[in-house]
This record gives structure tokens, C-alpha cells and sequence, in this order.
């Protein structure tokens, strides 16, 4: 099977490819623009990989005419868009690069496959399938004693980037009721994990923390969201692009609702244990309460009742455990770190108006 993967240098398309290439008969074209925070530094061991297994190329997906010769050369059975601008913070400051990435270039993706896909003869046409990942964001808000989202919860973003996203949702489902293309939908909760982007909380929390910096924790830190270790978000993904079903839209979450105020906490006792010799223990006395980011959501909570029963799956890891799998994964690869915030960010507040 040869999947093409958008967004492979990013945070969950990275781990997707991993996963996808340790499967048996998968090969993938990894497609990222390599512009912020995508980078090449996150993927360049895969360049040891076979051209026949592993190949890459530096386009945008805005870009038609690349993304359609792509498509011709390479053939792919399956498309795993993962490609978006995807930092609230950011979108509040700069929202224009948002609709451009996610809108306009899902658009041109989205047209591109169509076209590809109208000229692929019968039997590899009836099994081609286009994964669109989204968010659990483009719900809107709930309250902190409502339900958790289902997949017919209504949209309701709030933030530039949730918007940016609920429209890219839109394309994807009306290019499949329209023009027929296989499309699935896929909403996923907060990711953590290995190869994060250190302007995400949990790594930022990390690195902060290690040296020795305020820890900035918005508002009164009681902002809930359910927390999905990456590993079983990609997971999830494999099994949709294998057994999922054109037109359905699943909910991916890692059934673990904790507040910014648990998150930080739990960081900080990790780095208690491990960091025996820091002069900065204990960690928690690095938290600062700050001024809250505006339109800030209170509560993310998935209901992941559809794919557990359509196709089986359920998140595996514990987030204690998750969560010092990746502390341990942060301490072991400051070099990474340093890389990839080279000349792009170095920990400072976002998102402020």
C-alpha cells in the first residue's frame, strides 16, 4: 500500500510515518513545506530508509500544479492529510497564515485528489481513501458537567485556528456528498508525546522547567482537556485508512480529561524524580499564574464510543506513564530541541492581542 502523508515533518505526522513504515507492504511520500514548525531535523533518519519504502518532498500543498505531478509519479492508494498551521497562540497573533495552510491549501489537496482519483481505474479507484485529521477544538467549549463531543456534536470554533480547521472540515465533507471522493474525517483530542513542538504545554512546561524558568500557566490553570498520548493517535489513524468508512467521521481521544493545573504538576513531580542533582527542586515552585489567553476554551472531552465499536480501537497508554515516556524523551534529545527552535521561537509568550 503506498500512502501519501501531508505534514510529515510535524509533530503527529512524523510519529505516523514511523508507525507506518515499521507495518508490513506500506511505503509513504512524506509532503511538508519544511516551514515552521515542521523541520527537516525531525525526519532526517527516515532519509537512510530506501527510496522504495521512504521518499520526501519539500512542497507546499497549496502549490497545484507540484502537489498534481506527485500524484501522477508517485500513485498512492491512500491520502493522510495531517499538513495545518496548528498553535491557537499563534493563530490569535498572525491568523492569515492559518487560512491560507489549512483552507486554501486542504482546498488544492482536495482538488488534486479528486482529479487523480477520477482517472485511477476501477478496482484501485473503489479502494482509495483520503484521511482528513481535524480537531476536537472545532466543537466550540463545553462546560465542565456536559457530555464529552460526539461526531454529531455542531462546530462551534472559537479561535482563529479552530475555525481555520472547522472550515477545512467543511471542504473534506463536501467533497465527498459532492464529487463522490472517499473521504473520513477524523477529530483528535489534545496530542502529547515525542517531537512536539516546544511552544506546545507539555514540552514547553519541560524545558522551562529545566532551566529553571517560570512556568506560565494561563488563567487559574482549571482549563480542561483530554489528553491523547501520539502513539495511539496514529494507531487510531492506521486502522481508519485500513477499515474506515468514506464519509464517516470518527473521534479519536485518549479517554483522560486533566486540567492545565494537573498536567504542570505532574510534569514538575516527574522532573522531582528524575532531575535528583537540579537546583530547582521543587519544580512547582517555577509555576506562575498569567494573565489568560483570550476566548480561552474551558473544556475539550471526546466520546471515542463510534470507533471503539466500529473498529475496535481504544487508547492504550496510561497518561503517568505516557507522560514520563516523554519528560525521559525531552531530557535525552535537548539537541532536537535546540534545532528546531533555532531562529523560530525560544519560549516566549504568544497570542497576546
Amino acid at each position: 500500500m503506498k500512502i501519501l502523508v501531508t505534514g510529515g515533518a510535524g509533530f503527529i505526522g512524523s510519529n505516523l510515518i514511523r508507525h507506518l513504515l515499521n507495518q508490513p507492504d506500506i511505503s509513504v511520500l512524506n509532503i511538508d513545506k519544511l516551514v515552521f514548525p515542521g523541520s527537516y531535523h525531525t525526519i532526517e533518519d527516515l532519509d537512510k530508509l530506501p527510496g522504495t519504502k521512504y521518499r520526501f518532498a519539500a512542497i507546499d500543498i497549496c502549490d497545484y500544479k507540484a502537489l498534481n505531478d506527485l500524484f501522477r509519479e508517485y500513485s498512492p492508494d491512500a491520502v493522510m492529510h495531517l499538513a495545518a498551521e496548528s498553535h491557537v497562540d499563534r493563530s490569535i497573533a498572525t491568523p492569515e497564515s492559518f487560512i491560507q495552510s489549512n483552507i486554501v491549501g486542504t482546498y488544492q489537496l482536495l482538488n488534486t485528489a479528486k482529479h487523480y482519483w477520477d482517472d485511477l481505474e476501477t478496482g484501485r479507484k473503489d479502494e482509495f481513501k483520503f484521511l482528513h485529521v481535524s480537531t476536537d477544538e472545532v466543537f466550540g467549549s463545553l462546560s465542565l458537567d456536559a457530555p464529552p463531543f460526539s461526531e454529531t456534536h455542531p462546530y462551534q470554533p472559537n479561535s482563529p485556528y479552530s475555525a481555520s480547521k472547522a472550515g477545512s472540515d467543511h471542504l473534506a465533507r463536501a467533497w465527498h456528498h459532492t464529487y463522490g471522493l472517499p473521504v473520513i474525517i477524523s477529530n483528535c483530542s489534545n496530542n502529547y508525546g515525542p517531537h512536539q513542538f516546544p511552544e506546545k504545554l507539555i514540552p514547553l512546561m519541560i524545558i522551562k522547567a529545566v532551566r529553571g524558568e517560570s512556568l506560565p500557566v494561563y488563567g487559574d490553570g482549571g482549563n480542561v482537556r483530554d489528553w491523547l498520548y501520539v502513539e495511539d493517535h496514529v494507531t487510531a489513524l492506521f486502522e481508519i485508512i485500513k477499515h474506515g468508512r468514506p464519509g464517516d467521521t470518527y473521534n479519536i481521544g485518549g479517554c483522560c480529561e486533566l486540567s492545565n493545573n494537573d498536567v504542570v504538576q505532574s510534569i514538575c513531580s516527574i522532573l522531582d524524580e528524575l532531575l535528583h542533582d537540579s537546583k530547582h527542586r521543587p519544580h512547582k515552585s517555577l509555576i506562575r499564574y498569567v494573565t489568560d489567553r483570550p476566548g480561552h476554551d474551558r473544556r475539550y472531552a471526546m466520546d471515542i464510543t463510534h470507533i471503539n465499536k466500529t473498529l475496535g480501537w481504544s487508547p492504550k497508554y496510561e497518561f503517568k506513564e505516557a507522560l514520563r515516556k516523554t519528560v525521559m524523551w525531552y531530557l535525552d534529545n535537548n539537541h532536537w530541541c535546540e534545532k528546531v527552535m533555532e531562529n523560530s521561537y525560544n519560549g516566549e509568550r504568544l497570542g497576546l492581542i
